[in-house]
Parts: C-alpha cells; sequence; structure tokens
C-alpha cells in the first residue's frame, strides 16, 4: 500500500459486564477487533468512475467490478505519469530491437519494416490499462505516438538524420518516406488514443486492422500471394484474407483483454461487428486507391468510419 492510501483502520472495542454476585472487581471480556471501513467520500480511497458499456444481447464475457481508477498509484497523477513512462519504455525497447535487426540485416528490410508496423502499435495499445480512468489520461498515453509523430516529420523533412529509424521504417531506405506511411501510422494510433480510447471498439478495430491487418497482408502476400485480385494486380487472395484474419483476431483478443479490466462488455455481437469491419478493410485495402494513396491512410480511416456506423 502506497502512504495515505490505507483502506481499512481496526477498532478496539471494550465490553463493560456486571459484576457476578459477591464480587467487587468487575470483569472484563477480552478486547475485540473490528473493522470499520471508510465512507465513499474519503480522499483516501480509489474513486471509481462510471464507465458506458456497450450492451448487447448475449453476453461473451462478463466482470463483476469497475475498472480501477488507478493501477500504479493512488494519487491519479502520479500514476498516469508512470504509465507513461512504462509504456514509452516497452515501446522503444521493440524500436530500438528492430532498428538493431535492419543494421545488422538479420531480416529482409521490407520484412523488417513490416515487424515493426505489426509490434509497435500493438504493445502500446497492451499499455492502456495502466493508466488511469481519469480524462486525462488518454492524453498522456497519446504522448508517446506524438512524439513520433514529431520524429518524423523531422526526420522525414531532413532536419534531423536517424539511418536507424530510416532503415527500420522505410522500403527503400528514403528519409522522405517516413512523411507517408510511418506518419500515417503514427497520427492514427495517437487519434485512436485522444479520441476513442479503450472504452470503444473502434479504436481496438483501427489499431488492429493497421498493424497485425495490414502487416500480416504484406508479409503473406509476398510469400504466397500467387494468386492475383483481378481488378488490382499488386494485391494477392492470400494477402487480403490474410489481413481480414489477422486484423479480426487480434481484434477479438483485444475486445477480450480490455473487457477483462471492465472498459467494455465482449460480446457474440461484438465479435461478428469486428469481423464486418476487417473483411470491409481489407476490402478497401484491396482496391487501386489504397495502391495511389498509402494503406496506412486508407485502412484506419475505413475501419473508423465503418465503426462509427456499426458500433
Amino acid at each position: 500500500m502506497f502512504p495515505g492510501c490505507n483502506m481499512f483502520r481496526s477498532t478496539t472495542i471494550y465490553q463493560r459486564v456486571d459484576p457476578m454476585p459477591y464480587v467487587s472487581i468487575p470483569t472484563l471480556h477480552a478486547p475485540t477487533t473490528r473493522l470499520t471501513f471508510p465512507s465513499p467520500s474519503s480522499p483516501f480511497l480509489f474513486r471509481h468512475k462510471p464507465v458506458s458499456l456497450f450492451t448487447s444481447s448475449s453476453s461473451f464475457f462478463s466482470f463483476t467490478s469497475p475498472p480501477r481508477s488507478t493501477m500504479l498509484h493512488c494519487d491519479p497523477l502520479v500514476s498516469d505519469i508512470f504509465a507513461t513512462a512504462i509504456s514509452g519504455v516497452a515501446a522503444l525497447s521493440f524500436l530500438k530491437l528492430w532498428q538493431e535487426t535492419a543494421e545488422r540485416g538479420i531480416f529482409d528490410q521490407k520484412l523488417n519494416r513490416k515487424l515493426v508496423h505489426i509490434s509497435i502499435g500493438l504493445i502500446f495499445m497492451l499499455c492502456w490499462p495502466l493508466f488511469s480512468t481519469e480524462n486525462t489520461a488518454s492524453f498522456f498515453a497519446a504522448l508517446i505516438p506524438g512524439v513520433n509523430i514529431i520524429r518524423m516529420l523531422v526526420t522525414g523533412l531532413g532536419i534531423m538524420k536517424d539511418e536507424a529509424t530510416v532503415k527500420s521504417m522505410s522500403r527503400f531506405g528514403d528519409y522522405r518516406e517516413l512523411l507517408k506511411g510511418p506518419l500515417y501510422y503514427a497520427a492514427t494510433i495517437t487519434l485512436a488514443s485522444i479520441v476513442y480510447w479503450r472504452t470503444s471498439p473502434i479504436s481496438i478495430a483501427a489499431i488492429c486492422n493497421l498493424c497485425a491487418g495490414d502487416g500480416m497482408a504484406d508479409i503473406v502476400g509476398r510469400r504466397f500471394g500467387r494468386g492475383k485480385i483481378p481488378y488490382n494486380k499488386e494485391k494477392s487472395y492470400a494477402g487480403s484474407i490474410a489481413m481480414a484474419s489477422a486484423g479480426f483476431l487480434a481484434s477479438t483478443a483485444y475486445m477480450w483483454y480490455f473487457s477483462s479490466f471492465g472498459y467494455i462488455e465482449g460480446s457474440w455481437n461484438l465479435v461478428l461487428r469486428f469481423l464486418l469491419v476487417s473483411t470491409v478493410t481489407a476490402f478497401v485495402e484491396s482496391l487501386p486507391i489504397s495502391t495511389e494513396f498509402d494503406d496506412n491512410l486508407t485502412v484506419p480511416l475505413t475501419s473508423i468510419l465503418l465503426g462509427r456506423v456499426i458500433f
């Protein structure tokens, strides 16, 4: 327990008993201990804020208590600072790992880029339960991808040189590529954190289809994509199926993950909606428009726009 965060105190109660006949000294029972809890208005309690849940006719997961308002410290501000630091270290550690593999040439550059693409956003979203239920918590979380937006801008504009980042995130080793796909990627996660956060399935769908879905589409499509889609020869059936499957499975997994903390209510109805979003997003990604623009832009936009309609 942290100082000032005691949840209960003990009170000793003595009961006096009338003296027995012919006994001049009163007899006392042994002291008994009773636990007393502070009132709900006590400043030392972790206060719970109401969370709006998505209702459905068939519950997929159930939980018995609302999410804890803080996890790392009883003071929400301190807890969010700790959560930001932990989340930043986790994301930076994976980024440094992929930068190292790119420098050593362990993976093909395109594969290494997609490993960054898949892992960073999903690892960051795993850390969301660390943040408090205060309204400012999402802004603390958004600081991490927000810093990456600045990095993409200063590196992509040539203001700062960062060869490790260019090698790990670009397709052809051109620093100006960071102003497109990687910048859209960081902006999507920042937007999902601030606007939708962990109580909305829209943020889950947008990030999972962007990270897991789009990432697996490229990896599988390059290796097994012999059968090309008629309306876009640059896309394959294998890649589109892999994208829809990976985006859907990741979305369902994170639905379970956040429902276990009490942020949303998982249901079979919600699972079917995630399947629809992932399928439509994979179809849009297979269209020529995703080749002309950047799929890091079209994929999250499709997930968000469709999600606003069906969630």
